[in-house]
């Protein structure tokens, strides 16, 4: 069903882009090896992703370098749909019901705490830039929403590596001890 989905996506992202961006692209492409006689037989999106698929540049999971080139031929509107792409079979990603309430309530905290320091802490998660940057596309006046959409985009990472415990860490690594000892307190308030 992923790959399914993934090939759909994938299927809209070529149907939008115009031939100057497809050469744009493959232009992009050369410095991968992908050599200059194979990409000049590829005449549409699918086919350029197909062999980048082949190539194991591109996956379901694999999609950075999809993104890249799509906000290096400035279409970050089809990085978006790359963005939105979310595999989830399991909403909680495996985790017990107590550590996810925990996560939960810390989202909420940091959410409401965090402000204009949220790409620091992004970085600090192990967020990219161009996942930092559709992150402030998407919500470009709304610092809650940007914190909410950031956490939102490190527990896809993690999936049931998603511990509280990191988020923690990583404030405290960006001195926002603050914000680290509020989780803290309302994580202890919570019923054990």
């Amino acid at each position: 069903m992923e790959c399914f989905q993934f090939n759909k996506v994938l299927l809209e992202i070529s149907n939008e882009l115009s031939s100057s961006q497809l050469e744009q692209l493959k232009f992009l492409l050369r410095d991968k090896n992908f050599g200059k006689k194979v990409l000049e037989n590829i005449d549409n999106g699918l086919k350029l992703f197909e062999l980048m698929k082949e190539r194991n540049y591109l996956a379901a999971d694999k999609t950075e370098l999809l993104l890249n080139l799509l906000k290096d031929i400035k279409r970050q509107d089809l990085a978006e749909k790359i963005n939105n792409f979310i595999i989830q079979p399991d909403p909680n990603y495996g985790l017990d019901e107590a550590e996810e309430e925990k996560l939960k309530t810390a989202t909420e905290v940091i959410a409401e705490n965090l402000g204009k320091n949220w790409r620091k802490l992004g970085r600090k998660l192990g967020l990219t830039e161009t996942r930092l940057d559709s992150i402030s596309t998407r919500h470009p006046s709304d610092l809650q929403e940007t914190a909410m959409e950031l956490l939102k985009e490190w527990r896809k990472d993690q999936r049931a590596d998603a511990q509280v415990k990191k988020l923690i860490d990583a404030l405290r690594a960006c001195q926002m001890n603050l914000t680290a000892d509020k989780v803290e307190k309302k994580i202890c308030m919570l019923p054990a």
